[in-house]
C-alpha cells in the first residue's frame, strides 16, 4: 500500500481536476485568443477558472493572472516590479529563508544594481515584523516574504510586516510567495497587505504547469516576457486551459472546506509528533503556530537520502527538504539554526486532508526499522 506524504512537494490531483482537464483536452479545446466559437469556449473556460481561484483568494478576477507556475509569477512579481519602481529606488527586502525562485530571481536584480538585504531569524529561529521595519528606508522599492515555510512549515509574520511597511511607505510594494499557505492555512488577501501574491495549482490538487499571480488593482509592473496581448500583456502565450481549468476546479473545491482540512491536518501531525518522541535519536522541529501540512525531523547519524531510499523500499514517500533543491541544502534550515549533522539528516513530512492514521503508523515503523537496520 502507497502513503504519500510529499505533499509539500506535490499533491495528487482531485477528481474534478482531472475532469477539467480531460474536457478541454477533448471537447473545449480551442484557442482562447481565435475568434470563433470553439475559440469562445476555451475563453469563457479559463475566464471561469479565473473567477474561481480569484473567490478561493479573495480577489478581483481581474487581479489575477495566469502563468505556467509559482516561479513564473514570482519571477514577473520582482524582475517586473523593480523594472517599474526601481529606477530611482534600488534596495529590496526579503527574508533569508525563501524559497530558491524567490532568491535567485533577487540574486540576479542584484547584478543589475539593486541592494537586497537578506534578513536572518533570531537567535530563537523565529521573525518579527520589526526585524524587517527596520531595513525599510527611503531607498526600498520591494520586500518580498513568504507566507508558510516550504521546509518546516514557519508561519511569517507577514500580514504584520506588510502592514507596517505600508504605513512608512505606501510606495514600497510587497509581494508574497503563498505558495504553501494557499487554501491550506486561512488568510484573505486585503488582510495580507500583498501588491502581488504568487500562487501554484499542483500544491493544491491540480496540476503542474499552472500558477497565477494576483497583482492588486493599480500596482504597475512591466512584462518580462514579450509577445501575444494575453493576460493583460504581462504574460504574453497561448494559455494551456486544460491545465488552468484543472487549478480553478481544484480551488473551488478546496475552498470550501479549508478549515475543516486545516484541522485534519493538525491531527495527523500532532498524531505523529506524538508517536516521534517515543523514539530516540529524533529531532522534532516542533514550531509553535507553525502549518499543520508540514513537519521536519532529523535523525542525527542518518544521511536523508539513505532513509528516504530506505523508505520509498515500502512505498513511504517524504522528501529531505525543498524539492526544488534536487536533494541538496538549500540552506534554509542552516538560517533557522539547524546545525550541520541535523540538515544531513533532516526529513520534510507532508500531509493533505486524504491522510489517514495508517500513512502515519507506517511512517513511524518504518523510521524505527530503519534505525535498527542501517548501519550509521
Amino acid at each position: 500500500m502507497e502513503h504519500y506524504l510529499d505533499n509539500a512537494a506535490t499533491t495528487k490531483p482531485c477528481a474534478e481536476a482531472a475532469e477539467a482537464v480531460v474536457r478541454c483536452m477533448t471537447e473545449q479545446y480551442g484557442n482562447p485568443s481565435s475568434l470563433h466559437r470553439k475559440g469562445l469556449e476555451a475563453q469563457h473556460v479559463m475566464e471561469h477558472a479565473r473567477q474561481q481561484v480569484a473567490a478561493a483568494l479573495g480577489c478581483k478576477a481581474q487581479e489575477l493572472l495566469f502563468t505556467s507556475g509559482a516561479t513564473e509569477s514570482t519571477n514577473l512579481a520582482l524582475r517586473g516590479a523593480a523594472a517599474a519602481h526601481g529606477r530611482k529606488r534600488k534596495k529590496i527586502i526579503t527574508s533569508a529563508v525563501e524559497h530558491a525562485s524567490v532568491r535567485q530571481t533577487l540574486a540576479q536584480l542584484e547584478q543589475q544594481g539593486f541592494t537586497v538585504v537578506a534578513v536572518a531569524p533570531d537567535a530563537d529561529g523565529r521573525y518579527h515584523a520589526e526585524d524587517f521595519l527596520r531595513e525599510v528606508d527611503g531607498n526600498t522599492c520591494l520586500i518580498s516574504m513568504m507566507l508558510v515555510n516550504n521546509e518546516n512549515g514557519y508561519r511569517m509574520p507577514v500580514e504584520e510586516t506588510f502592514r507596517g511597511v505600508k504605513r512608512k511607505d505606501p510606495e514600497i510594494l510587497t509581494h508574497c510567495d503563498a505558495v504553501q499557505g494557499f487554501l491550506k492555512v486561512p488568510f484573505r488577501t486585503r488582510s495580507l497587505n500583498a501588491d502581488l501574491i504568487s500562487l501554484s495549482g499542483h500544491k493544491v490538487h491540480a496540476l503542474k504547469g499552472a500558477g497565477a499571480l494576483y497583482l492588486r488593482q493599480g500596482v504597475r509592473i512591466r512584462p518580462i516576457l514579450f509577445g501575444g496581448h494575453q493576460e493583460k500583456s504581462l504574460r504574453p502565450g497561448t494559455e494551456s486551459v486544460p491545465l488552468i481549468a484543472a487549478f480553478g476546479a481544484a480551488a473551488e473545491k478546496l475552498s470550501q472546506t479549508v478549515q475543516e482540512r486545516y484541522e485534519k491536518a493538525a491531527q495527523l501531525r500532532a498524531s505523529l509528533i506524538a508517536q516521534l518522541r517515543t523514539m530516540e535519536g529524533v529531532l522534532i522541529r516542533d514550531i509553535p503556530d507553525a502549518s499543520p501540512y508540514v513537519l521536519s525531523i532529523s535523525m542525527p547519524g542518518y544521511r536523508s537520502e539513505i532513509i528516504l531510499h530506505y523508505l520509498e523500499q515500502r512505498e513511504i514517500y517524504i522528501s529531505s527538504g525543498s524539492a526544488c533543491s534536487k536533494g541538496a541544502s538549500s540552506g534554509v534550515l542552516e538560517a533557522f539554526g539547524a546545525k550541520p549533522a541535523e540538515v544531513d539528516s533532516a526529513l520534510r513530512i507532508s500531509f493533505c486532508a486524504e491522510n489517514t492514521e495508517d500513512d502515519i503508523a507506517a511512517l513511524v515503523q518504518g523510521l524505527k526499522d530503519a534505525r535498527q537496520g542501517l548501519v550509521h
